[in-house]
């Protein structure tokens, strides 16, 4: 069995391995029984709604059963080892959403079964994973473009920087000053200009910025900034953005958009890495 915390954890081959099943989940309809008789157990705010509903619909459709908890049945006195131990006699697998990516670490430590992050506050792996297959089946060259990240230290951008670091992808966050990603790793780049950092973009990435609009107003991606990137540049703004905000409104409406189909194969991604946890 294999656990999935972070992107930085696998490698590129796993990463192609993972891409490689879900292009077969994509295209097959043979792989109905392949979670038969297996139960996981989620645990999820109400919030969540892609995430989970593709978690819990790419379970069932491979025969899986889920129970479904909220995340804050795991915040409470009793110790997580317990919690744990207790469940790994009924379920083959757990998949977790919650800001503490320390718990979920606490989780995979007495688990012996695979763990599965859905979402922390610190990375976003499997949101990140199903983008760059996304990216890969509309650019085959997806390892040799140039990414540019425009949004602040938080888990999307993280998970981004994760990926940099397996895949070898050209990353640059580009934010005002302060808003740099603080992590010691030298797979990426950071700039305060969003001119000079567009002219040689070909993925454009955001992430919410509601809590900084105004220091960000000058980076919000727009049809006449995506129009100075490279030919045929793409837009890709992590879900839920806001029109007026990291975008603005014309620009989502705009062929520069990757569209709301790209997000399909989250589905089959998470399938993928389901099956990798558990087959490994």
């Amino acid at each position: 069995m294999r656990n999935l915390i972070r992107i930085s954890d696998l490698t590129m081959d796993e990463v192609v391995g993972i891409f490689n099943k879900a292009s077969e989940l994509e295209k097959a309809s043979n792989y109905k029984k392949l979670l038969r008789n297996k139960t996981f157990v989620l645990f999820f705010p109400d919030s969540s709604i892609r995430t989970r509903v593709t978690f819990e619909k790419g379970i069932s459709s491979l025969g899986g059963q889920v129970i479904l908890f909220p995340s804050e049945t795991i915040d409470k006195k009793e110790d997580i080892k317990d919690v744990v131990s207790y469940l790994t006699n009924w379920v083959d697998g757990i998949v977790v959403r919650h800001n503490d990516i320390k718990l979920i670490e606490r989780i995979c430590k007495y688990s012996t079964i695979p763990v599965i992050n859905a979402m922390t506050s610190e990375n976003h792996p499997c949101e990140i994973l199903a983008d760059l297959y996304s990216i890969s089946k509309i650019r085959k060259n997806y390892l040799d473009l140039n990414y540019i990240y425009i949004g602040g230290d938080g888990n999307i951008g993280r998970a981004w920087v994760e990926a940099s670091k397996t895949l070898g992808i050209n990353l640059t966050q580009v934010c005002p000053k302060g808003f740099e990603i603080d992590i010691n790793s030298k797979t990426f780049n950071i700039s305060n200009s969003i001119n000079e950092v567009i002219v040689k973009s070909d993925i454009v990435l955001t992430d919410s910025i509601s809590q900084n609009k105004e220091l960000f107003a000058p980076y919000q991606v727009t049809i006449n900034l995506m129009s100075k990137a490279n030919s045929n540049a793409l837009l890709n703004p992590c879900p839920p953005f806001f029109r007026g905000e990291e975008v603005s409104s014309d620009v989502i409406d705009s062929s520069y958009f990757v569209g709301y189909e790209f997000k399909k194969t989250l589905l089959y991604v998470q399938q993928a890495i389901i099956l990798f946890c558990c087959e490994n």
